[in-house]
């Protein structure tokens, strides 16, 4: 049974998603060589067809099909050489019965074509005649003018964020830019008298501010640009001015810290200043992650994370990562995780009622892949760094068996 007022971190996603909903985006028109890995706020519909003529995939004779019907090494069939087919040109010649054009690899075929036999299907006999050993069938060896991509298809949708080949075929197609989504403006704020910046000395009780760090880069890995505002100590008007300033300049806001039931933890106090509808939920049936916070300010969403680096990663995976999909225009389009499937190479034990997220480093052994416990607590980074992903418990179960089949939800790299 859940824990009072801890909710499953699925039902808690739904509530910021639900009240999100509609949110106008803005976009921006990017040329393409800027648009890489960008989300696409149109859909993209060819104009043209790709790759717009006949073409050769061998090097080889450009013929009509018909007349290599039977061929074989025991019986050749002849044909007339006609002029050569040049790279990057379109020939001036139409091919007549019985003959044959030389044409390379991506050599637009001649009128008249509709086959090509392989080089080493063919021998020359004379300067003008050649002899097929090999019969091809009609389109053999040819792409097709509209094979690639035709006239009028929906090429790429709205919400499809640009991948290296997602942008080459803009390129074959001739189009020059694209309407993308602006990228979303995520500020991280710092919390706590013990957390102190880098390049000062630390003294017995606090902390660099490793947080910040870690979720800068995971913040960067989805394309949106984290802002980082500082660290603000453990003051109610100090936070909430950072916070405040944080939404005018931001699209989503991330407070990291002040999210347990202590004394100095004022996240939720200083969410709900700001009006409703405030914090949507204040704990979360995770392991780690479980004080994690989540509140809309406005059209805003905003996140109290909790302090332990582990917590703050799975916060994100569970969290951040669909939000900032949401704000790119990429929650749309349905995006499946990289796993991996292994098998667990010990038993764990987990808590009935919630959902937890075990750190697991991969190792191979008899081409097999076993998912090995990090063990430590949310408060190590050291733990993150050894691993390679995560294994989640479902919130029935009560732990994982040894070389029970699991899927690892891999770390980007």
């Amino acid at each position: 049974m859940l824990e009072k007022n801890y909710i499953p971190p699925h039902a808690a996603l739904q509530l910021l998603l639900d009240a999100l909903a509609n949110l106008p985006l803005r976009s921006e028109k990017l040329e393409l060589d800027a648009a890489f890995r960008r989300v696409l706020a149109e859909d993209v519909v060819s104009s043209e067809d790709l790759p717009g003529f006949a073409r050769s995939t061998v090097d080889g004779f450009a013929v009509q099909a018909s007349f290599t019907f039977g061929a074989r090494e025991q019986m050749p069939a002849y044909l007339t050489l006609a002029p050569e087919v040049l790279m990057g040109e379109s020939p001036s010649f139409t091919l007549q019965h019985g003959q044959a054009a030389p044409v390379p690899t991506g050599g637009m075929l001649p009128g008249g074509a509709d086959a090509v036999v392989m080089l080493e299907d063919c021998q020359r006999v004379s300067d003008t005649t050649i002899e097929v050993m090999r019969a091809v069938a009609p389109a053999e060896n040819v792409v097709q003018r509209d094979e690639d991509i035709h006239r009028g298809e929906l090429v790429l949708e709205r919400g499809q964020r640009l991948r290296p080949q997602d942008v080459g075929a803009l390129a074959g197609l001739g189009i020059e830019s694209v309407e993308v989504y602006e990228r979303p403006v995520v500020a991280i704020i710092s919390t706590g008298d013990e957390v102190i910046p880098l390049g000062l000395p630390v003294r017995p009780g606090q902390v660099r501010d490793i947080n910040s760090f870690t979720l800068r880069g995971l913040i960067q890995q989805q394309g949106a640009i984290p802002v980082c505002r500082g660290i603000v100590r453990d003051d109610y008007e100090a936070i909430r001015r950072a916070v405040s300033e944080a939404l005018a300049a931001s699209d989503m806001v991330l407070i990291i810290g002040g999210t347990s039931a202590g004394v100095r933890d004022m996240s939720a106090s200083i969410i709900d200043s700001f009006g409703a509808p405030g914090v949507l939920f204040h704990g979360v049936a995770v392991k780690p992650g479980k004080p994690m916070i989540g509140g809309i300010i406005g059209k805003k969403p905003i996140l109290g994370l909790p302090g332990h680096p582990a917590a703050m990663a799975i916060s994100h995976a569970l969290f951040i990562r669909p939000l900032i999909d949401l704000l790119h225009g990429a929650y749309r389009k349905v995006c499946f995780p990289r796993t991996v499937s292994a098998l667990m190479a010990k038993a764990v034990s987990s808590a009935a009622g919630r959902e937890d997220h075990i750190r697991v480093r991969l190792e191979m052994c008899d081409e097999v892949h076993y998912a090995v416990p990090v063990l430590g607590k949310s408060g190590l980074i050291s733990t993150l760094v050894r691993a390679d992903g995560t294994v989640t418990i479902a919130a029935p179960k009560l732990g994982l068996d040894a070389d029970e089949p699991v899927s690892v939800n891999l770390f980007e790299a």
